[in-house]
């Protein structure tokens, strides 16, 4: 049986270079003590905000660099965890780190407060007589909208001060599946044992053609989850249940109502993705999982059988080396700038590709001010992490030129915007390989996976989404959360979008415990979002050329300082109207019927 490694077997070339942020351990722990120590030189200011402009200024700036450090050490425990959950100075190391976040959340709670227990007109006021101001807009008016919601200046220090306590049911769901499950390995046909994980069974054996191998890998991943799924559904419940007492307690109609104001999104938006895609997606789905059950000959679809490669004995294999140059070569469209950011993230390890013991599964992006970002995916050497890769250099392009362009306050758009940069670099690296190739082959495998692209975007992440959507309901009806709930619910979302064209077993009722997007808020709906604004922006991209570029990277470089809909507007999108939803589900019903015919 071949061995997982540990951390410390893994080559170093195969891990990200943290050092990037502290270079010891040592030299973290110091500034988390500095840090805690210089929370004074914004409390310094506390109570005197109404003093006037160039007060509220020298404020605005002191945060702004303490937290430009809070990013940089948080950053470095939450990697450091994500790439070994095991190891206990790692989790010592993240507590500690949970706990200055919080500290200093609490010290500096007294900010927001102050400004909007100002008399009504004095910020507008202070933003006309002090130009400094001036990039502080945005977020000053921001916070001002948040004014109906906002409790007494002690609620609020209060409330900041538990956030490591607000933040356990996350912790609680991580550390039982990164350090405390533990699955049965599997035998193939051959009697050679394989063993199991979350990482790999998400990232291989859903993936494996070997049809026996993989329903024996999904029996065993599925054991294990069953084993679990009580003290996950307390983890999630209690996550649930405290965004329903924040929502009461702060006058929101309703926990989304609170969870979209950030956004910056109408319930209309919300609604709007949600519904077009489960209703007029489904029927192209349906008849993706009936092709792959006759083209693979299975004698049942199960929901485990969903990402087979259609196409098996066409799996091309690729190095992390080769990929990154067919993604160089992709992305040059988007001009030397841009590629040069691609280039330098590929050359000095900000991706960690190791597949090792208590390593976060999945993938993510992470992108601390001041620093470069930092990548995590498990690296398998198929075709389909090439796109992995590019989703996750997406992320690490827009934040690297918003950075550039924007300070710490005005760097972060809303999160409806996050996944478009992110998938548009998978849109553009599809139709660069189907531009290079003229083997039927190979077209018929990069419609396979733009249309797995459409499907994690638009199929997973939106099925989590109405998961949510059912969850919250329930929870403000008073209704508890259990395990039997939520498979029963997540089995009702499954079978509704799949018809009879995919068995929902107990096994596909317990997806709901595999992702971790329930405990970020309403997440797991922007895919779709970002994903519906990539596909039109990628098709002017290649109709336009250059001009299409152009306000691309314009709509990147401008970070937080628009809304979401002005963002996408100035890329040349309008998500204000349910047209680009429509749009993109046909062009995922086009990719379906051209599958159907290649078969």
């Amino acid at each position: 049986m071949a061995k997982r490694l540990t951390r410390q077997e893994v080559p170093v070339e195969r891990t990200w270079r943290l050092e990037d942020l502290f270079e010891t351990p040592e030299a973290w722990a110091s500034e988390v003590d500095a840090i805690l120590r210089d929370v004074a030189t914004v409390t310094e200011f506390r109570g005197k905000l109404g003093e006037g402009p160039k007060t509220l200024l020298a404020c605005l700036e002191a945060r702004e660099r303490l937290m430009e450090r809070v990013i940089r050490a948080s950053t470095w425990a939450h990697l450091r965890v994500s790439e070994d959950s095991t190891n206990p100075v790692n989790q010592a190391n993240a507590s500690r780190s949970a706990a200055m976040n919080a500290a200093v959340a609490a010290a500096l709670s007294f900010v927001d407060s102050e400004i909007l227990e100002l008399e009504e007109g004095t910020v507008e006021r202070y933003l006309e007589e002090e130009p400094g101001l001036a990039d502080f807009r945005k977020a000053l008016e921001d916070l001002l909208a948040t004014r109906p919601h906002r409790l007494s200046a002690e609620t609020e220090n209060v409330l900041a001060a538990l956030g490591e306590v607000f933040g356990a049911p996350y912790n609680v769901y991580q550390r039982s599946k990164l350090s405390d499950m533990q699955f049965d390995p599997v035998v193939d046909s051959n009697g050679v044992e394989h063993p199991v994980s979350f990482a790999l069974y998400e990232d291989h054996y859903e993936l494996l053609p070997d049809t026996d191998l993989r329903r024996k890998a999904y029996r065993s991943f599925v054991r294990t989850l069953h084993q679990y799924k009580n003290t996950f559904a307390a983890a999630y419940a209690a996550e649930v249940q405290r965004q329903v007492v924040l929502a009461r307690v702060r006058g929101y109609e309703s926990v989304t109502h609170m969870l979209l104001e950030p956004q910056q999104v109408t319930i209309e938006m919300y609604e709007n993705l949600l519904n077009i895609i489960q209703a007029e997606l489904a029927p192209h789905m349906r008849r993706l999982a009936k092709l792959r059950q006759r083209v693979l000959g299975l004698d049942r679809m199960l929901h485990c059988d969903l990402k087979v490669p259609l196409d098996p004995e066409f799996t091309p294999k690729t190095t992390v080396e080769e990929a990154g140059k067919l993604i160089l070569e992709a992305l040059s469209i988007l001009g030397p700038e841009y590629t040069e950011v691609i280039r330098t993230a590929l050359s000095e390890r900000w991706v960690d590709l190791a597949d090792n013991i208590g390593k976060s599964t999945g993938a993510f992006c992470s992108s601390p001010y001041g620093a470069h970002p930092f990548i995590l995916i498990t690296w398998t050497d198929t075709m389909r992490g090439a796109f992995v890769l590019a989703h996750e250099l997406g992320h690490a392009g827009h934040f690297a030129l918003a950075q550039r362009s924007q300070r710490l306050t005005n760097t972060r758009p809303s999160m409806y915007f996050i996944e478009a940069p992110s998938t548009m670099n998978e849109m553009i690296l599809g139709r660069h390989i189907l531009s290079q190739s003229d083997d039927p082959r190979m077209r018929r495998w990069v419609i396979l996976q733009m249309l797995g692209t459409y499907y994690h975007n638009f199929v997973t992440h939106m099925l989590e989404a109405e998961l949510q959507r059912r969850v919250y309901a329930l929870a403000e009806a008073g209704k508890p959360i259990t395990a039997s709930v939520l498979c029963e619910q997540k089995g009702e979302v499954l079978a509704n979008f799949w018809g009879d064209a995919v068995e929902i077993d107990d096994g596909a009722q317990l997806v709901w415990m595999r992702q971790p997007h329930y405990y970020m808020g309403l997440y797991p709906y922007t895919y779709s979002a970002g994903l519906t604004a990539s596909t039109a922006v990628s098709k002017r991209i290649f109709e336009e050329g250059q001009p299409a570029v152009d306000r691309w990277l314009q709509a990147l470089k401008a970070g937080g300082t628009l809304r979401p809909l002005e963002l996408l507007q100035l890329a040349g999108v309008d998500m204000s109207k349910p047209d680009p939803i429509r749009e993109a589900v046909a062009f995922v019903g086009s990719l379906v019927d051209e599958l159907e015919r290649s078969f």
